[in-house]
């Protein structure tokens, strides 16, 4: 594992324990990582290092209910115990593929990219990193809400650009980038140096989950009108509009519905996030072993 990697051009410090972001080359934060719980609706729970969590807490998947813990003997515990060994597994068969190729989960706001990347990021021996919040930190502001406030959605935009430059020549890394990072075409160009993963999410799923939490932290839903799910789901129609042809460049495709169906649930929100990453492990082994299509390369190329 490695455990430190340096840039010369933005001078960015990464551990896996010990994580800090600068544009200076003066003055380098350092945020230490401290203990993460990731839960699933069944109870199981996987402990993660995330640099840029200040306090230890639980994280929720993100649908608006989840059932209560699983007890030891119990069905639910059980398929949760296979689960995690099914990824343990998965992970040794995909690691020599991606001989230390960075992974970039992209998709829609709400999708899952920091919980599903946390777990990846773990189950490989990789540092996970949150675009967003590494923008947040350069910029200095506590939330992007916050940038785009005060700033503007372009300059936000930029920066986000820069980060996701800076991490391009890194290696051993999952990044959960912003919703809209899939929109710049420059983007593509840094990401492809990695392997890129859609978290396809349908529109009703994403829209309960972020009326369930509230739009405060979503700059581009927060100043809609209406109530949460009606706002939520319209704008989000927008955007997936907007933005479908290029989440669909991604290297690798993790359709939430496809997996439902394999498992025999009719909704998605009975999925864990478990068995999203074991999904994402084996899309990225297919691509791996076959190969970028054509006309995707010219895309991301071009």
């Amino acid at each position: 594992m490695e455990v430190s990697v340096g840039l010369s051009s933005r001078s960015i410090g990464l551990q896996r324990r010990d994580v800090g972001y600068s544009r200076s080359c003066v003055e380098r934060k350092r945020v230490p990582a401290l203990s993460l719980k990731v839960r699933s609706w069944n109870g199981a729970s996987i402990r993660q290092n995330n640099g840029y969590c200040h306090h230890q807490r639980k994280v929720s998947w993100w649908c608006c209910k989840r059932p209560g813990g699983a007890a030891p003997g119990s069905e639910d515990f059980h398929n949760s115990v296979d689960e995690a060994l099914l990824l343990k597994r998965k992970s040794e068969e995909v690691a020599p593929y991606l001989c230390g190729r960075c992974i970039y989960l992209v998709g829609m706001m709400g999708s899952g990219k920091s919980t599903v990347g946390k777990i990846l990021s773990e189950v490989l021996g990789y540092s996970f990193f949150d675009s967003d919040k590494l923008v947040e930190q350069a910029v200095g502001l506590p939330s992007v809400a916050q940038i785009f406030k005060e700033y503007s959605e372009a300059f936000f935009r930029d920066n986000e650009s820069e980060v996701l430059k800076d991490l391009s020549s890194m290696r051993r890394l999952v990044v959960a980038t912003g919703g809209g990072a899939v929109i710049r075409p420059t983007n593509w160009g840094y990401m492809k140096q990695g392997i890129t993963v859609w978290l396809d999410v349908p529109l009703e799923a994403l829209a309960r989950r972020i009326a369930a939490v509230g739009t405060d932290s979503r700059p581009l839903l927060h100043q809609e009108s209406g109530d949460p799910y009606t706002k939520a789901f319209a704008r989000l129609t927008t955007l997936a509009e907007q933005r479908g042809e290029a989440y669909a460049n991604a290297d690798a495709r993790v359709c939430l519905e496809v997996i439902a169906a394999k498992q025999g649930k009719s909704d998605v929100c009975g999925l864990t996030p478990i068995a999203i990453a074991i999904e994402a492990l084996i899309k990225i082994e297919v691509f791996l072993k076959e190969g970028a299509p054509v006309e995707k390369r010219a895309f991301l190329q071009g």
